[in-house]
């Protein structure tokens, strides 16, 4: 499976660099935020804001980069099949 990221902005309380995350039929899967420098826990990495169908749930893991959420993201979706 293919997943694109289309960028925007997300208001998370700062002015968020966000990733929308596209299936290949171009279905919204999930919302990333890349999180502040001034972020205590884990400034700088990408954090799932929201997901959608196999990507819900109450786990919002972190990812330090963009193919490391694209992995774990396509894993969701195989492991729902």
């Amino acid at each position: 499976m293919s997943f694109t990221f289309q960028p925007i902005r997300v208001v998370t309380g700062f002015d968020e660099e966000g990733m929308l995350v596209l299936d290949e039929r171009q279905r919204l899967v999930a919302v990333l935020v890349r999180l502040s420098d001034e972020n205590e826990v884990s400034p700088g990495q990408w954090y799932l804001e929201a997901g959608f169908g196999s990507i819900d749930g109450v786990n919002h893991p972190t990812f330090s980069n963009l193919d490391m959420a694209k992995d774990w993201i396509a894993q969701r979706f195989t492991e729902s099949r």
